[in-house]
């Protein structure tokens, strides 16, 4: 149970501080607040005499979380999104007569997840989903910082704090030319890719699958690192490399110009889930959502 100083911390309070440190500046921090800088610096030193810790280093140029203050931000900010959340709950409930559920997931599983999330809103009418798509690390963040409820993530380890039920495994693919030595094969090892240059995506889980698998076959020329899909096929279009990328990306591919050819010896996969915060679910139809996705995602 919280000491009777802790107590005395107020969600507005918190609020100030989670808007600080998001601006970094007081002056711009109190106009999104609404309220005066000294009202806001007040309010900041109030929460640090209630903590019995500084929070923040300010100098004249910018300010700095303190170690303590960046581990007290941390669930902060999970206590404001989850109080925002809930007013959003009530407003849904109240105005629409609905319950509200954030799912986040991750572009390349957008199909089967919405998919899947069709059938559970035909067999609960009275449900509003809003949908969040960005790269594992962005949502498993927001999950942990209570901006979501659940996510589908592809991951390499185990992320800490978060509960994770296995859906699938998503291995690496080869994107060729239809005219490329490779288009016909039925897979490939890593060892027929030889010195030529392959384009993967920079971030998400590509780095920790493909790098490491490229490093043991030593494969020459450095591999381009693009942002986008539509910038690996038109790179793999012009001849100018192979493509590396996770299966799921390609279900959607339909170019007479570009094949998809499996990798193998050794297969490389990264593990889809539907991750979520442990403990109690923040309303009842988040749960059953997550009970039915654990279903049907698999079987898609």
């Amino acid at each position: 149970m919280a000491t009777l100083p802790l107590r005395a911390l107020t969600l507005r309070q918190l609020q100030c501080f989670s808007v600080l440190v998001e601006e970094g500046h007081f002056g711009r921090a109190a106009r999104r607040l609404a309220i005066t800088q000294p009202a806001l610096s007040n309010a900041i030193k109030q929460m640090e005499k209630l903590l019995g810790a500084e929070l923040l280093t300010r100098s004249t140029h910018r300010l700095e979380l303190t170690p303590v203050g960046a581990e007290v931000l941390a669930r902060t900010d999970f206590l404001v999104n989850t109080f925002e959340v809930a007013l959003r709950d009530i407003e849904s409930t109240v105005q629409r007569g609905r319950a509200y559920v954030r799912v986040g997931v991750i572009p390349s599983a957008s199909a089967r997840v919405a998919a899947a999330a069709a059938g559970f809103l035909q067999a609960h009418g009275e449900v509003e989903l809003s949908w969040r798509d960005a790269p594992s690390t962005a949502l498993l963040a927001e999950l942990r910082s209570g901006q979501l409820d659940m996510a589908v993530a592809a991951i390499t380890e185990p992320p800490g704090g978060l509960e994770c039920i296995d859906l699938f495994r998503d291995p690496l693919v080869l994107v060729v030319r239809r005219d490329h030595a490779l288009a016909a094969a039925r897979d490939v090892r890593w060892e027929a890719i030889g010195s030529e240059r392959l384009v993967l995506f920079e971030s998400g889980s590509m780095p920790a699958l493909g790098d490491p698998a490229r490093a043991q076959f030593a494969q020459g020329a450095q591999p381009y690192r693009v942002s986008y899909s539509e910038t690996l096929y038109a790179l793999v279009r012009s001849g100018q490399a192979l493509g590396l990328m996770p299966q799921l990306y390609t279900s959607s591919l339909r170019d007479p110009e570009l094949a998809v050819v499996p990798l193998s010896a050794p297969r490389i996969e990264r593990r889809v889930v539907l991750a979520y915060l442990p403990g109690p679910m923040r309303n009842v139809v988040a749960q059953e959502l997550i009970g039915f996705l654990r279903e049907r995602l698999p079987q898609s």
